[in-house]
């Protein structure tokens, strides 16, 4: 291009879009992993950043001269950040960025270490062409005007807009309903281009949030049908098995089932979790158990935890739904049983919002971490580190009025899995892959603060009088980090085992209940409707969209976030189908089709539920709607409303 052409309008545009095209494209191979397959999907991923480059720098040609120029660098810039924002949450997340993700940004201060372990040395080159832009812009003090006629900018709109219609077009013929059935951001992003998924998405949520203000009960209709013909039986000889206990939920954060058993150079990463694993303590292990989260991971484990009901496909119910009603497990255990409740957690009480939505849940108590000595030679990475929190939780745990639902939820075995060398009991791994080899050693100071915690439950009196469930919150390692972890299972990593890798592990410990492993396939969905049961409170009253895990009537499809599903019989990622035995491609079949749309349909009826607020309408016989009003966390977690709110 010569220096005259340069120094126009039309010159600059193609320079603009030249350049973001490239970096668009570059960083869709290098920083993403699409799953891009076939001529087809790799000639869209190539022309999708086009259409709304286009559009936007033609939008900058109406103005006149070199504020044309200044317009089109504007466009550009806003467009960079786009990209290096989701850059940045991709590296985090495994995921894009969404809007109700930017609600959440009281989150990023407390998560620094990983934030910045996401920056490399090259990401500067992200932005080399916006330096050259203005370069150009300042060197040339007036735009020529190269044969331009006002129509120019609207040919390029036009233009722009005549490329997205091919685009989808496409899009449409090799994925049919992308945008009307499609779970998965990566398909948007993949077919549509990154920065039309920004504009679908905030469509999207402006129509979510339109769906709150004109739900009514009718709309809660179709989900209680399906809660009831869900609903599976409990097992008539563990039911209130476990009535009147305490129970202690112990939340394993990031931890992934494959470290169970595993060796590193000759040694158990998590020799006491092994035994618990193997039926130590009387605990029942359910092997093929599967986390269920999406962007919100630990919230969205919360939240399906304790109310039976999926996290949202885009940002965090916690914060986006933090004013909803809720028909939580911590709520109906107070008011059925007469329980106590309190979360326990080494970090702010702000992190994810709990302390708004713990109150929509009933929750009595919580214990965050101006509860405990946060030194600096005790906190690592996000908060305070797994052994002290535990240790120091028992007087807290001993300081509630009895039967009591508590939750405790640990931090250190968290990304970037950062541990200081003198509380290394376990050599790195050796994959070269950081994030990989330091996982194993937070893992161990886990399983060893867990053990220790143990201990001190029996020695404080606890233990024999409560049930003690422990699961895994969500996965540790992303598929970022492939190649190291085929080294660290011997096998490759397929979409098929990467669904395998799934598994979190979940052990419940109930009092005169004889242990074992038990292989039924569940997700955390589950977890609510079997506590329940062990309380001996029916839980078909209620609107869940899991099943009792120790029923014969369990159903054992478990739905991931994305539309993805498992079975013991067939493995469904991103619309591949596997036999669940070999990892084989099979061929669809009614009987997968019907899987498929059971998957669905519960994952959008879920998602009416928490869109539309619809429990709001969901009358309950012996229940009442909680008053958050009621509820306030002091300094030390306690729940010290005072006579003259109540």
């Amino acid at each position: 291009m010569n220096k005259r052409r340069l120094g126009s309008k039309e010159g600059f545009f193609l320079l603009a879009l030249v350049f973001l095209w490239i970096k668009t494209y570059v960083s869709y191979k290098v920083e993403f992993n699409l799953g891009v397959k076939g001529t087809m999907q790799e000639f869209l991923l190539f022309i999708n950043p086009l259409s709304a480059a286009i559009i936007l720098f033609g939008l900058a040609l109406f103005a006149k001269g070199r504020r044309a120029g200044w317009w089109i660098l504007i466009f550009s810039t806003l467009m960079t950040i786009v990209l290096y924002a989701n850059i940045m949450f991709y590296r985090f997340f495994d995921d894009f960025l969404t809007l109700p993700n930017l609600m959440q940004t009281d989150n990023v201060s407390n998560m620094t270490d990983g934030i910045f372990s996401t920056m490399y040395g090259h990401d500067f080159l992200y932005f080399v062409d916006l330096a050259i832009l203005l370069f150009v812009l300042i060197q040339n003090k007036a735009f020529k005007e190269i044969k331009f006629r006002k129509s120019l900018a609207s040919t390029a709109i036009i233009t722009g807009i005549a490329i997205f219609a091919v685009n989808l077009t496409l899009a449409e013929i090799d994925r049919p309903q992308l945008l009307t059935r499609t779970f998965d951001r990566n398909y948007i992003v993949k077919y549509l281009g990154l920065y039309n998924y920004t504009v679908y998405d905030g469509i999207q949520t402006a129509q979510m949030e339109s769906q709150r203000a004109y739900a009514s009960s009718d709309d809660l209709t179709n989900a209680k049908h399906y809660a009831t013909s869900h609903y599976a039986e409990p097992n008539e000889e563990l039911f209130g098995a476990g009535k009147g206990k305490n129970i202690i939920k112990i939340h394993l954060e990031s931890f992934q089932t494959f470290l169970l058993d595993y060796e590193l150079d000759g040694e158990e990463v998590t020799p006491f979790l092994n035994s618990l694993a193997h039926g130590e303590e009387d605990m029942t292990y359910f092997d093929n158990f599967f986390h269920q989260t999406g962007q919100g991971k630990t919230a969205d484990a919360e939240l399906t935890l304790d109310n039976s009901i999926f996290g949202l496909p885009t940002g965090s119910a916690f914060v986006t739904k933090g004013q909803n009603t809720y028909q939580s497990l911590p709520a109906i255990l107070n008011q059925e049983e007469g329980y106590t409740s309190a979360v326990l957690h080494g970090d702010y009480k702000s992190f994810w919002n709990r302390d708004q939505i713990y109150k929509q849940f009933g929750i009595d108590h919580f214990f965050d971490a101006s509860s405990y000595s946060m030194e600096d030679e005790t906190v690592v990475n996000l908060g305070l580190k797994d052994k002290p929190f535990y240790e120091e939780s028992i007087p807290m745990l001993e300081s509630l009025d009895q039967p009591f639902y508590a939750h405790l939820i640990s931090l250190t075995n968290h990304y970037p899995f950062i541990l200081d060398e003198d509380d290394a009991t376990l050599e790195r791994g050796t994959t070269g892959d950081k994030t990989v080899d330091g996982y194993f050693q937070t893992a161990r100071y886990l399983d060893e603060a867990v053990e220790e915690f143990f201990n001190e439950l029996k020695e404080s009196g606890l233990y024999d009088d409560s049930i003690i469930m422990i699961y895994g919150d969500h996965q540790g390692i992303s598929e970022n980090h492939n190649r190291a972890m085929s080294e660290v299972l011997d096998t490759e990593i397929t979409p098929f085992q990467n669904a395998q890798n799934q598994r979190v592990p979940l052990m419940i410990r109930v009092p005169g209940v004889e242990g074992g492993v038990n292989h039924t396939y569940g997700g955390e969905i589950d977890v609510m409707p079997t506590l329940l049961h062990l309380q001996g409170i029916d839980a078909q009253k209620y609107l869940m969209f899991g099943t009792d895990l120790f029923s014969d009537e369990h159903d054992e499809t478990i739905a991931f976030r994305d539309g993805s599903f498992i079975t013991p019989k067939y493995t469904n990622v991103q619309g591949t189908l596997y036999d669940a035995s070999t990892g084989e491609e099979v061929e669809t079949s009614p009987e997968t089709d019907r899987l498929k749309e059971k998957v669905d349909e519960q994952l959008q009826l879920s998602d009416e539920v928490l869109y539309q607020d619809l429990l709001r309408f969901h009358d309950v016989d012996g229940f009442e709607p909680v008053d958050p009003s009621n509820y306030f966390y002091g300094e030390k977690g306690i729940n010290e409303q005072s006579e003259t709110l109540q």
